[in-house]
């Protein structure tokens, strides 16, 4: 690889990451050599771009300056050779932010259809049920659902999923089944990322609306692990349909008031502001983008979807 690319490559990943030994990892070298290569050019240059601290490593003014010029050259030059191989082949690193209960359900059984076609591509995975800076922490794509934070940042809506009160068989055995949203309020409630922030529950039914104050008395930050607490039978839990949905078409869980609607929420594929998507990030947000409606399809005609 040409120096000075290697050079340009690795200062734009420890600008966005903030670190070198992620840089140096994400480019192949080690953390000295991936400092000595950055340090190397700003000597050539005649000018500081990054502020090293024993915390952290931030851009200075000349080096915000010099990224926001040279990405979209180093943009270009990726689409220029993706295109010159005229095969359509995908190569690098693809790093991709989710929550893990998206990636286990939606996106992982349905990931090698794409990876297959792109043996020489490298796909790295941030699972959090927080939202990810993806500037900060170089990502490429985001799966997201709910409410974006980021109103700059381009966004594909792929659809919507709907939320769902379920809970195990085990736990309704021993204390009853819900007739009416209130009677939750007598109930054990598990809440998940989305429903901490909830103060009550609203449900519709045929254009009446109803809604009950909750308590939580199991909150967990991390879908899946909602997910489990409620296949325990520790609770009543209310989350988005696709969170549960292998729990649900195993019978693990059921849901509970199911006549009555709690509203959806939007799946988005997200790409960062600011500089060009890269190849990989193009093709597998197509990609990706057709799966999920598909499945969104199927769910909505009421199909099993096994993974």
């Amino acid at each position: 690889m040409n120096d000075r690319f290697l050079s340009l490559q690795l200062f734009a990943r420890v600008a966005r990451s903030g670190s070198f030994s992620i840089a140096g990892r994400e480019m192949g070298v080690s953390q000295p050599t991936a400092s000595r290569i950055v340090a190397a050019l700003e000597k050539r240059i005649g000018v500081a771009l990054l502020v090293r601290t024993t915390r952290a490593v931030t851009l200075t003014e000349a080096g915000s300056d010099y990224l926001s010029r040279i990405e979209p050259i180093l943009a270009a030059l990726d689409e220029a050779d993706h295109a010159a191989r005229g095969t359509g082949e995908l190569r690098g690193l693809l790093r991709i932010a989710t929550s893990s209960a998206f990636a286990v359900r939606a996106v992982l059984p349905r990931l090698a259809r794409f990876t297959d076609r792109h043996p020489e591509l490298r796909v790295e995975f941030t699972l959090n049920d927080d939202r990810q800076d993806l500037v900060g922490e170089s990502v490429d794509l985001a799966l997201r659902v709910g409410v974006l934070n980021d109103s700059t940042a381009v966004a594909i809506k792929i659809g919507t999923v709907r939320r769902v009160v379920v809970a195990a068989p085990a736990y309704l055995g021993r204390t009853g089944v819900p007739k009416v949203p209130t009677d939750l309020a007598e109930h054990t409630i598990i809440l998940g990322p989305a429903g901490r922030v909830m103060a009550g529950w609203t449900f519709r039914r045929k254009g009446k609306a109803s809604s009950v104050r909750v308590r939580g008395r199991f909150i967990l930050n991390g879908s899946d692990a909602a997910a489990a607490a409620a296949v325990a039978g520790l609770g009543i839990l209310s989350t988005g349909e696709l969170s549960v949905m292998n729990e649900l078409d195993a019978g693990r869980l059921v849901r509970v008031l199911p006549d009555w609607e709690m509203g959806s929420a939007d799946i988005n594929i997200v790409l960062p502001a600011g500089r060009a998507a890269k190849p990989s990030a193009r093709a597998f947000a197509d990609f990706m983008s057709a799966e999920l409606r598909e499945l969104l399809a199927a769910k909505s005609r009421g199909e099993r979807i096994s993974g």
